[in-house]
Order: structure tokens, then C-alpha cells, then sequence
């Protein structure tokens, strides 16, 4: 069995009532991939307006959803770092699709210094798991970017220099994959806050990290058109 976990940030847990990008890529897996898989991970919840913490189970969409993940509100590359070696090991994870970043830049670190925290987390993670795949996707911009000029500099700087690091780091044996970003995608059109996205961004998100898993891995299939 063929063993996903994502990992991410606000954008990858998701709030009370959505359906998440998870979810919508687990669909098309499930319409497309002819192998048993399992979405796995040490967290179930979503994140609730009401308390603001991860307290939610109350997703749209299929109940049949394996809701595991590593995701958190708030959380970056900074913050996943110690915890995705011992993850990997307890859920012998075979595939982390990562989406993360826009944190770690706009309180944390700069591109350089999250660079290095994308360079511990590749170590950390095939610490737990040698022969794990990592696909990574860039970091998709917020709302900030049109009144911080400075943020939205680093953030292109970092875009520009996670695939260079990715390629430096590959090892057949443990492969890194940098997913392009949906060609499309607009926080202006496809987040309900300038940040976190709607229905239409989920499944740009999902479609993107699908295209790239079959493209590149061949797993699952060409897009089937689900939403």
C-alpha cells in the first residue's frame, strides 16, 4: 500500500466545513490510482474559527475521507521540521506532498534561512524513512504581497530557489519533486480571505499536485475532472 501524507500550513488543514485540497486530491486518486493507497498522518483535525485552534472534524464532503495529515494553522517549515523524521517512521509514509512557506516567510525567516529549513526537513524526513518522495510545492502568495513589497520579494526570491535546491538534493533512491504551481491560480479569485483558498483553489491545489504525481511518478492518472 502506497502510503501519502501531506503536510502544510493553514492552507493544507483547512477550516470547519471545507472540503480542503486533501480531500479533493484523494478523490482523484481514488478515481485514478488501481493500487491500494492511504492518506496517513499523526493529526485528523481542522482548524475552528469558533476556538481558533485544530478542533474541528466537521469536513464537507465524502465521510469516507482519510482525514490524516500533518498540517497546522500557523505552522511553516520552521515548525515542521523537528516533527516530520518521527512522523515518517510511525506512519511509514511513502510520498509527503508538502506545501509550505508562506509562514516561515512572513514571520520567520527570510528565503536563504527557510532554504536551510527545507534542507533540514529533507534530511529529517529520510532520517525517519530513507526511501521516502518528497513533492514540494512553491510557495503561493497571499493578499500580503500587494502592500508589502519587501515580502513579496522574498517570496519570489525563495520560489526561485527551492527548485535549485531540490535538484541538489534528489536521489533516486529518495526522490524530490518541485510541482508547478497552478498556472492559474489567483488569491484575488481563488481564496475566501486573501490567503486561504475556496472551493475553486482547492481544487487548483489538488489538480496541481495531481498533474505533477502522474507526470513526474507516474501515480494516479491524467485529471478526472472532479469537483
Amino acid at each position: 500500500m502506497l502510503r501519502f501524507m501531506c503536510v502544510g500550513d493553514s492552507m493544507t488543514i483547512g477550516s470547519a466545513g471545507e472540503h480542503t485540497w486533501r480531500q479533493r486530491l484523494w478523490r482523484h486518486l481514488r478515481a485514478t490510482y488501481d493500487r491500494p493507497f492511504a492518506f496517513v498522518g499523526p493529526r485528523e483535525t481542522l482548524h475552528d474559527p469558533v476556538t481558533d485552534g485544530p478542533d474541528s472534524y466537521e469536513y464537507a464532503g465524502d465521510a469516507a475521507f482519510p482525514r490524516a495529515h500533518l498540517a497546522g494553522w500557523g505552522e511553516g517549515w520552521h515548525h515542521m521540521t523537528p516533527l516530520i523524521s518521527g512522523a515518517v517512521r510511525e506512519h511509514r509514509a511513502d510520498v509527503l506532498l508538502v506545501s509550505l512557506g508562506l509562514i516561515d516567510l512572513g514571520f520567520y525567516t527570510n528565503a536563504e534561512q527557510t532554504l536551510d529549513n527545507v534542507r533540514a526537513f529533507v534530511a529529517e524526513a529520510r532520517a525517519g524513512r530513507p526511501r521516502v518522495r518528497i513533492a514540494v510545492m512553491p510557495v503561493l502568495t497571499n493578499i500580503r504581497v500587494d502592500t508589502d513589497p519587501s515580502f513579496a520579494e522574498q517570496a519570489t526570491r525563495f520560489n526561485e530557489l527551492l527548485g535549485k535546491c531540490l535538484a541538489d538534493l534528489d536521489d533516486p533512491a529518495a526522490a524530490l519533486l518541485l510541482v508547478p504551481p497552478p498556472a492559474s491560480y489567483d488569491f484575488h479569485l481563488h481564496t475566501y480571505d486573501g490567503t486561504h483558498p475556496n472551493a475553486a483553489g482547492e481544487q487548483l491545489v489538488a489538480d496541481a499536485f495531481a498533474t505533477a504525481l502522474w507526470e513526474e511518478w507516474g501515480l494516479g492518472g491524467p485529471m478526472a475532472g472532479l469537483t
